[in-house]
């Protein structure tokens, strides 16, 4: 039974069965995996997966208890050689952060920043996405950790850890209608809206507290990116909703912030990481500069799943 055999199922089932595609992220040919796949088929004397002539078309109910495994093996394997690493140099390595376009954008610059100065011989990853594909990224340990919102917390196989809470502020032009009152949900959707992408947790705290009033928002574009938003509200295709954060009145010039937290749920930022997993050292001191609640300590405890997910703000 070699490593490559196991890495070779668990692509394939992250894959949806498509093993062109699980050859292409291995960097090897579709014969090799199958190939691979075969041999540990035959050394177990079982099928893990079903066919259909050379297609695979499901997984069987014994190769589920296989890969299961094999993805606890590979994830030890992996944290068997970032041990390695830790010893041999704590000052050399790569860290990778997943994170929404927010986040990258506005809440880790300090951290990184202070990262860097602690760390100049480490290489730091930055990987943007929306919250699904970053959770995802950890869970493959294609990342140490990832940043987003609530979302981090509907994975079992991560542990989400709280970082701050933020609210939202509402964008337009300068002298729009909306700067001459209170705000109110009544007034918002009177309006064209544009805001973030449905992928995004925070996006659905906003559609609650419209449906909550019986208000049906007319959004007119979705996006993932905060300054993408901020761009389309000042051609006037609506008025802007996004995080606090996001906005900043020497840079946006050529809009006005309102503030929203009175209209909407405070979403929080979460840290997530894979359970079980093994963090080198500087990764500590990263969460530690971008959430100084967040020791290596708590966090180390946290991941073993000594309290896990249930540290709260």
């Amino acid at each position: 039974m070699k490593i490559q055999q196991l890495r070779c199922l668990t692509e394939v089932v992250r894959h949806g069965l498509n093993v062109s595609e699980a050859a292409e992220a291995l960097h090897t040919s579709q014969p090799g995996v199958s190939k691979q796949i075969r041999a540990l088929e035959d050394e177990l004397q079982i099928q893990v997966f079903a066919r259909h002539g050379k297609r695979l078309v499901a997984v069987t109910e014994p190769g589920k208890a296989v890969i299961a495994i094999a993805e606890r093996i590979l994830a030890e394997a992996q944290n068997l050689r970032r041990a390695g690493e830790e010893y041999a140099n704590n000052q050399l390595g790569t860290l990778t952060v997943a994170a929404t376009h927010t986040q990258a954008r506005y809440a880790l610059p300090l951290a990184v920043a202070a990262f860097k100065r602690r760390y100049p011989k480490v290489e730091l990853v930055i990987h943007q996405g929306n919250p699904t594909q970053i959770c995802d990224q950890v869970i493959a340990g294609e990342a140490d950790m990832c940043v987003a919102t609530e979302m981090i917390g509907t994975y079992p196989e991560l542990v989400s850890l709280p970082v701050y809470q933020w609210n939202r502020v509402v964008v337009v032009p300068p002298k729009h209608k909306l700067l001459k009152a209170p705000l109110t949900l009544e007034a918002l959707a009177e309006h064209p809206i544009v805001t973030y992408d449905f992928a995004f947790a925070n996006r659905s705290l906003v559609q609650k507290a419209f449906e909550n009033r019986g208000l049906k928002p007319h959004v007119v574009l979705s996006a993932q990116d905060s300054d993408v938003i901020k761009t389309y509200v000042e051609l006037g295709l609506g008025v802007g909703i996004l995080a606090k954060m996001a906005f900043d009145p020497k840079r946006d010039r050529e809009l006005r912030a309102i503030d929203a937290s009175h209209l909407f749920e405070s979403s929080t930022t979460r840290l997530g990481i894979k359970r079980g997993a093994y963090l080198r050292r500087y990764a500590y001191d990263f969460i530690e500069a971008f959430a100084p609640h967040l020791p290596a300590a708590t966090v180390e405890r946290a991941v073993k799943g000594q309290d896990g997910s249930r540290y709260e703000l």
